[in-house]
This record gives C-alpha cells, sequence and structure tokens, in this order.
C-alpha cells in the first residue's frame, strides 16, 4: 500500500473514497475546502442524528452520476486529547471499508489538532493496522481480500515531519511482522524456523543475533526450559538479539526484551480443552512482539542499547514429557514443583530472565508473554496486563501504550500471595491454584529477577490474538505490545 501526503485539493480529489472527521460540536466535517460539498455534507449529518462519538460513521455520495463522491464521514469523540486515537480507529475502518466496496484509491483528510505530528503518525498507524490480511496461503482469487492500492493523507497545508513518517513506517512494518509470526502455522513455524526469521530480521535491521541450541541450553544451565521442550521432537531455540546506537548518547541504558515463544501448546500431559487448542499457535506472541521491536530500532533512532531474548519451544505430549509432580531445577538454582504441565511460559522465562539479568546486568528489563487464562478473565480480551513494583518504569509504559492507542492496565503484586506457590517439596510450584493466576504467575517471575532491577511483566493473552473481527481489524493475531515497545524505547 503506496501512501503519500499532499497539502491541499481534498474536495477534488478523484479517489474512490474520501474520508473526513467531524469533532463534537462540529456542523461540518474537517479538511472539506469545497463551500457547496460542506453543506451538502452538513446536512447529511444533521439529518441522521450524527453525534461525533469515536465509532460514529456516515457514509454519504456527493453528486451524481460518474461524477459522484463517496465521502466516509468519522466521529472524534470529546476533547482533543483523544483525537490521535479516534483518528487512528477512524482510518482503520475507513481502510476496511474501502476494501469492503472494492476502492482502489482513498483520501484521508486530518483534522485540526494540537499535535499535528501525533495526529498524522496516528493515521499513518491506523491504515496499517486496518489494513493488513494474512493471505499467503490463499490459492482461490475469490477468496483473496480486496487490497487498497494507494492512500492519500492531505495534512491541510501543516508541515509535516519526514520523521514522523520514518517513524510511522517502521511501526507499521514492526507489527505486521509480529502479525505475520503469530498467524503461520505451529508446523510451518517451528522453534528452528522462528529463529531463522529472527536471524534474517537482525540482518534486515543491523543487528547482532546469536542463536543458542540444545547444547549450549544445556551447558548454560536452562534447565527448566529444557524440561518444557522434553515431549517434542523440534530442538528448542534461544535467539540473543543485540541492537546498539551508531553514537553513545549520554543517559543511554541498557535495556532488555524477554519473550515467550512458545510456538504450539498442547497444555502437556495437562491437555488443553479442544475449544482452546486451535489458536495455541498464538503461545509465541511474546517472541513475535520483541523480533519485531527489536527490528524497528534503527528505524525509530533508539539511543538505548538494547538486547532481545526469546526462548522458542514447543509444549506437546511425547513419551517423554515432563509431567505434573516433576521437581526441576532452574538456571537460578531455585526448584519448582511442576503442579500443570499447562503452565510451562513461566518455566520457559524464569530461565531466560534469571540469565538476562546475570549475564547481561541491564538498567530495566520487560518481558512480554501470553501467559495466562486469567489476565482475560479479568481484563477482557483487549487489554493487556502490567505487573511491575517499580514506579517510573510502570509510568514509562503506560505512557507508551496511551501513545500508541494499546490497553494497558496495572494489576497488583501482593506480595501474601507468594504463599500461593510456596507448597510442596521444592521452592516453588509453578500454580498457584484457581485464584490470582495473573498475579500468581507474575509472583513467579518475580523470583527470578534481582530485587533492585527495575523489572516489568506484560501479561499480553487477551489482545494477541483477536478471535473475532472487528469494525478496525481483522481475525488473528494483532501484533499486541509492539506499539507499546516502539513508543517506549523511542522516547526515553
Amino acid at each position: 500500500m503506496k501512501i503519500q501526503l499532499r497539502k491541499t485539493g481534498f474536495s477534488k480529489a478523484g479517489n474512490d473514497l474520501l474520508v473526513c472527521f467531524v469533532g463534537p460540536k462540529k456542523k461540518s466535517p474537517f479538511g472539506v475546502e469545497d463551500a457547496g460539498v460542506s453543506r451538502e455534507l452538513a446536512a447529511a449529518l444533521r439529518k441522521s442524528r450524527f453525534r461525533s462519538d469515536r465509532w460514529d460513521q456516515l457514509a454519504w455520495n456527493v453528486g451524481v452520476g460518474r461524477t459522484a463522491r463517496r465521502y466516509l464521514m468519522l466521529g472524534l469523540g470529546a476533547g482533543r486529547r483523544t483525537w490521535a486515537d479516534s483518528v487512528r480507529i477512524g482510518a482503520a475502518r475507513a481502510i476496511r471499508e474501502a476494501a469492503r466496496l472494492r476502492a482502489g484509491t482513498i483520501a484521508v483528510a486530518l483534522p485540526d489538532g494540537d499535535d499535528d505530528g501525533e495526529i498524522l503518525r496516528a493515521a499513518m498507524e491506523g491504515l496499517g493496522r486496518g489494513g493488513y490480511e494474512f493471505d499467503r496461503h490463499l490459492t482461490d482469487d475469490d477468496r483473496k481480500p480486496n487490497r487498497v492500492a494507494s492512500v492519500d493523507i492531505y495534512c491541510q497545508g501543516r508541515r509535516t515531519s519526514a520523521e514522523v513518517v520514518r517513524r510511522s513506517r517502521a511501526h507499521n512494518d514492526a507489527v505486521d511482522l509480529a502479525r505475520d509470526l503469530v498467524n503461520e502455522g505451529p508446523s510451518r513455524l517451528t522453534p528452528q524456523i522462528l529463529a531463522r526469521a529472527a536471524q534474517k530480521r537482525s540482518r534486515e535491521s543491523g543487528l547482532r543475533c546469536k542463536v543458542l541450541g540444545h547444547a549450549e541450553l544445556k551447558r548454560l544451565g536452562m534447565k527448566a526450559l529444557l524440561e518444557v521442550t522434553r515431549g517434542a521432537k523440534e530442538p528448542p531455540r534461544v535467539v540473543h538479539m543485540t541492537y546498539r546506537p551508531a553514537k553513545k548518547t549520554q543517559g543511554a541504558k541498557k535495556l532488555v526484551l524477554v519473550g515467550k515463544g512458545v510456538t504450539f501448546d498442547s497444555g502437556g500431559l495437562n491437555l488443553k480443552p479442544t475449544e482452546y487448542m486451535a489458536t495455541m499457535k498464538s503461545d509465541m506472541g511474546g517472541a513475535a512482539a520483541v523480533i519485531a521491536a527489536m527490528g524497528a530500532l534503527k528505524a525509530i533512532g533508539c539511543k538505548h542499547e538494547v538486547h532481545g531474548l526469546v526462548g522458542l519451544v514447543e509444549n506437546l505430549t511425547g513419551s517423554n514429557a515432563y509431567m505434573p509432580g516433576d521437581i526441576l531445577d532452574t538456571y537460578l538454582g531455585k526448584t519448582v514443583e511442576v503442579g500443570n504441565t499447562d503452565a510451562e511460559g513461566r518455566l520457559v522465562l524464569c530461565d531466560l530472565l534469571a540469565y538476562a539479568a546475570k549475564t547481561l546486568r541491564p538498567d530495566a528489563m520487560v518481558d512480554l508473554a501470553t501467559l495466562t487464562g486469567a489476565v482475560v478473565v479479568a481484563l477482557g480480551p483487549d487489554a493487556s496486563g502490567l505487573f511491575t513494583d517499580d514506579g517510573d518504569l510502570r509510568e514509562q509504559l503506560l505512557e507508551a501504550a496511551d501513545a500508541s492507542g494499546e490497553k494497558l492496565w496495572q494489576l497488583p503484586l501482593y506480595r501474601d500471595y507468594l504463599q500461593l506457590l510456596q507448597h510442596g517439596p521444592a521452592d516453588l510450584n509453578n500454580v498457584g491454584g484457581r485464584w490470582g493466576g495473573a498475579i500468581t504467575a507474575a509472583l513467579f517471575l518475580r523470583e527470578f529477577v534481582p530485587r533492585d532491577l527495575p523489572w516489568a511483566h506484560i501479561d499480553i493473552a487477551g489482545p494477541a490474538f483477536a478471535e473475532r473481527s472487528a469494525p478496525d481489524r481483522a481475525i488473528g493475531g494483532s501484533g499486541a505490545a509492539v506499539p507499546t515497545l516502539i513508543r517506549w524505547l523511542e522516547s526515553r
């Protein structure tokens, strides 16, 4: 999809669909220079009782016959601070509507805003998110979705920034990569294949990349991670991607991202119910987010040294699979009793977190994982849960999520709940019972991170894979957490 920026002439655009926004208490849409067209659209808004809420929309044909132009008017919602997010959602809805109408080109007139760069960026991000379709395996032309070939964005004469455009494109490229990885079939994206995809991304992005195989993981002592893989024929992989900025700047930090990469999770011997099995190819959503975000760092001009570590495994039910009641050793030396083989993600992450903290000595560390169904019960399918006891890191990540349009909500790390994991013959059990499962999972991980190291855990189990389509997105992988990571890493 080709995106071009234009200054004026929106009303005369010959695109198949013209998209404009309507602010609260505004009688006509932004960006429509032609007075006659503006009056006609304003009359249509009045007749339809358009309220200008964020999800309001109205399609209207101006003119007759071949000269008719179809306008799509979208509400912005109340309060200017919400406009960027409304433009992001509106742009995504508009490009999906254009595809439904089999339109080849669209024009988008941006509204006035306090921050022109944020409005433009939101529009470009929304176009990327809404225009995505995973169709690489479709061979039937009748089933292939229509794609919009080009979009003209009208900035109404305002100065635009090449940096905003560059960062927006890097964002869209990263989100698309994460979605492609999550959507791929599990037999086509095994740990070895995903490791090669990370190597390819690293080469394209100027990163260093090291892949650790079974023998090296055994030598390093990543014992819990290796136990998870016992039921699978496919060998595990740990990928270590490294980004270093071209120039060192004062105040630059060393940051670590850690991702859970279970390329298929059957639940192990504690087998998942059938209705939950089909989407378990998405259990590597955390790893996909790390790989994708790492690949964007050079393009966004990240000033910090960033390391991305992902643990890639399959959790299957072979004759050698690890069992409930097993007592596992870990990289850190703590012992873990297996209460449930379907709580395998924390066994992968605990070794990676301890290894990264010891060998890299970072200034901050964030892990991302589709870790628990409990967080979906708590927050619903569209929000991720944030767990941290570091105030500065919490505010940075929440601000980054808000700027990117993602839903991120802090949940507590009640230390008293740790005792739910402290029963049986080992230091920890990998499950803590029915209640507060997202919290006890985060507390389990906390035990493998030094107390003085700023650390955050983001549970993306809800938004990583959309099981239903929406006006602004397709079914499947969403690229969850990639926008938040990019905003966080570019703003510090």
